[in-house]
């Protein structure tokens, strides 16, 4: 195929023709096993093809960049058993304010009830608390516990420094400009 990119500084088997990152229990087929689950971690690398249209879109742009960048964060994270759905709530947790379910789904742009079941996994493992929201008691608020907080700035250093590798070298103004072009997509509605 012509045009085809590597994932920078990750080392990687060719297994039927897809990249998989080799991690210590491994097998020889790219799968992690771990705790009772089986995991699969592959890296496609990008591939472009006279059938793909030579028009940009900041879309499907977007979506390459949150794909490889899940697969960076995912490989980096690996110890913490997480899923990027459980990673990005505990990151926007991490900043210590507790939360209510509409505004932590807010921050991590879902539902509340599409969240409710990753606050489920995270509260069995011991990383949230759900309590009473004072002078609300309808409301429910999301807490970090000593082991959410631990976890937060763990996943908060790697999204950092995933970040920093990317996007080191980069002018600022570019940066904001990004910051700027993400809000934007941010806020569409239908």
């Amino acid at each position: 195929m012509k045009g085809r990119t590597q994932m920078a500084s990750l080392a990687a088997t060719r297994v039927a023709g897809r990249h998989h990152r080799r991690m210590p229990g491994s097998d020889l087929d790219g799968r992690h096993r771990g705790r009772g689950r089986c995991y699969e971690i592959v890296l496609y690398g990008i591939v472009k093809s006279e059938s793909v249209s030579s028009e940009w879109s900041a879309l499907l742009a977007l979506q390459r960049a949150t794909h490889a960048t899940l697969q960076v964060l995912s490989a980096e994270l690996v110890d913490l058993d997480l899923t990027s759905s459980e990673i990005n709530a505990l990151a926007n947790l991490g900043d210590g304010r507790g939360r209510t379910v509409s505004e932590l789904g807010a921050a991590v742009g879902t539902r509340p009830t599409t969240l409710t079941s990753v606050l489920d996994r995270l509260e069995r493992r011991g990383h949230i608390t759900r309590g009473v929201r004072p002078g609300d008691r309808r409301a429910v608020l999301i807490e970090l516990t000593p082991s959410g907080r631990v976890a937060a700035a763990t996943i908060r250093r790697a999204i950092a420094d995933v970040e920093h590798r990317a996007l080191d070298g980069l002018p600022s103004g570019a940066i904001a400009h990004l910051r700027t072009a993400l809000q934007a997509l941010t806020e569409v509605r239908s």
